[in-house]
């Protein structure tokens, strides 16, 4: 790339754009990915090695001669940059075209076969996938509408919620889930418990067929009552509260998780059985030393999820995050919150 560059200022075209253009070019040359440079770099030595005759043609020539070499081998740079005869011009021309068309598409195979960070690893599915297309209009769009935050609420239980219920210092947080938020003129918020899992059970039972909103409500009514049991057996207890622990707290709220986990397993068995969909909802295995391998997602993926999910809030979503992104000094643009997108996030 020195070479050619260098071999521009000298050329006669770089007398007429000025030494300031050519510099220019070459810092901005240098920042481009390596594909592009790669394309671009044989635009230029082609346009070399074709150019006419003259200080532009013996300049392109030894362009062409060292970018060729530089990309395959130095075992095919054997002559010397004085030997331009006809002959040697047209066997410099021809193996730069070999040597260059190699060099192309060995990087663009290595380009294609490298791994994508956000490849989906699962089928995309839409409105016209399994049975979806025989459900009722208000089934499918409920169903396409909760279907990322169930299963999100499901890694929650499964990676979060699982350990809490086995420590006694996390029960005041466990409480929390049930807690209304925002009370106001004896109106309270929803519960994470409500907002994440009921509501979803119920709107989606409500629009539903008759075969399978009776399952989903048996469903959503087992994990109601598993949630009321979790409540009260981690009730009153809290990490910086010394009070006398019951022995089997633990144990309790460990069986009001179990469940709950099989209630909501229930319900997804009966939502992938209705749209066709197998195993589209993730269940939840039962505890032991495999469950990890045995439900298959991510907890690297959730954390961070998470993880920028909460700093995204604090810095008042979206909308304000876009505008301290811009306050921040960075080389390049990124996505104001970082935050993976739920549809890369379910297909994993």
């Amino acid at each position: 790339l020195n070479s050619i560059c260098l071999c521009r200022l000298t050329s006669p075209l770089s007398v007429s754009v000025g030494e300031h253009t050519n510099l220019f070019l070459y810092r901005n040359v240098m920042m481009l990915p390596n594909v592009l440079l790669v394309a671009f770099l044989s635009a230029i030595g082609a346009t070399h090695a074709f150019s006419s005759a003259g200080n532009g043609d013996r300049c392109g020539q030894k362009s062409a001669k060292i970018f060729s070499s530089s990309l395959v081998s130095p075992l095919h740079a054997t002559s010397s940059d004085d030997d331009l005869s006809p002959t040697a011009s047209t066997q410099s021309r021809r193996s730069w075209l070999q040597n260059s068309a190699s060099s192309i598409l060995l990087g663009s195979g290595m380009a294609l076969t490298a791994p994508a960070t956000s490849a989906l690893a699962r089928e995309v599915t839409d409105a016209s996938s399994g049975e979806l297309p025989d459900l009722p209009t208000m089934s499918v769009s409920s169903y396409l509408q909760y279907r990322f935050s169930l299963q999100l609420a499901a890694d929650y239980y499964m990676f979060d919620l699982q350990t809490m219920v086995a420590d006694t210092d996390e029960f005041g947080d466990v409480n929390e889930l049930v807690a209304s938020k925002g009370a106001r003129g004896g109106q309270g918020g929803a519960s994470r418990i409500e907002r994440d899992y009921v509501n979803p059970m119920r709107i989606i039972g409500l629009s539903m067929t008759p075969e399978y909103a009776d399952e989903i409500r048996d469903s959503q009514f087992a994990f109601e009552k598993a949630m009321s049991k979790l409540t009260k057996a981690t009730a009153g207890i809290r990490r910086d509260l010394p009070v006398e622990i019951d022995p089997s707290a633990v144990p309790k709220a460990k069986e009001a998780w179990e469940e709950g986990r099989l209630a909501l397993n229930s319900f997804f068995v009966t939502l992938n059985t209705a749209t066709g969909l197998k195993d589209e909802l993730t269940v939840i295995p039962p505890p032991g030393p495999n469950q990890m391998k045995e439900y298959g997602r991510n907890i690297r993926r959730y954390n961070e999820l998470m993880k920028k999910t909460k700093q995204c809030q604090n810095r008042g979503g979206p909308a304000l995050a876009s505008g301290w992104g811009k306050l921040m000094v960075s080389g390049y643009l990124q996505d104001s919150c970082g935050v993976e997108p739920m549809e890369g996030y379910f297909f994993q």
